[in-house]
C-alpha cells in the first residue's frame, strides 16, 4: 500500500510547462516523472524526507544492535 500514488491537478503557465517538458525529455522522463523527481529532490535537500540510503543504514544498524 505504501507505493500507491496520490493524483492531483497542477496548474502552471505554458512557458513553465514547455521548459519542464524539455528538461524531462533531456533526462528521458515524462513531465509527471520529472515533477515527481524534482519534488523528491527538494524534500531530501530540505531535510523533510530521509533518503533511501539513510533508511537502509538505520534499519541495518538496528538489526546489528540486537
Amino acid at each position: 500500500m505504501a507505493n500507491q500514488k496520490k493524483s492531483f491537478v497542477l496548474r502552471i503557465d505554458e512557458a513553465t510547462y514547455k521548459l519542464l517538458e524539455k528538461w524531462a525529455s533531456d533526462e528521458f522522463r515524462s513531465v509527471n516523472g520529472q515533477v515527481e523527481f524534482l519534488l523528491n529532490q527538494a524534500l531530501l535537500n530540505s531535510g523533510r524526507k530521509r533518503s533511501l540510503e539513510d533508511k537502509t543504514t538505520t534499519n541495518t544498524s538496528k538489526a546489528s544492535d540486537k
